[in-house]
């Protein structure tokens, strides 16, 4: 069976995901107790044993509880979220999604983000990205 990847979970396995990436890790109780509409206990234990099961987390032992901690970084998931959105949404074109950051309503880059943003432009132009 092939393995799901960050951009195919569930609303739940996401939700859990944020939160584990939110706290660092977490046990099965902090993680149901944070979950908005919190399924049953033994439900948030399942999706956590799936979302280990497909690579995401992985547990230590404390006692008698599992800690949860995610196997991806956070920065690896933001660029396979990232990408997935670009590709879903955008045509794969980065010019896409830059324009609609551009164009949110009510989002206001500072001067020092937009210097930011152009140093970053400026960087990917002398690598030839």
């Amino acid at each position: 069976m092939k393995k799901k990847t960050l951009t195919h979970m569930s609303r739940r396995e996401r939700q859990i995901m944020d939160i584990i990436y939110q706290k660092g890790e977490a046990n099965a109780a902090e993680v149901r107790e944070l979950l908005p509409d919190p399924p049953t206990y033994s439900s948030v234990r399942a999706l956590l044993r799936v979302l280990e099961s497909n690579g995401f987390l992985k547990h230590r032992e404390h006692g008698p509880r599992y800690i949860y901690s995610p196997t991806i970084t956070l920065d690896k998931a933001k660029i396979s979220a990232l990408r997935h959105l670009m590709q879903t949404f955008f045509d794969d074109s980065a010019e896409r999604v830059f324009a609609a950051l551009l164009n949110v309503k009510g989002v206001k880059l500072t001067d020092e983000e937009l210097k930011k943003i152009s140093s970053l432009i400026e960087k990917a132009k002398k690598e030839g990205k």
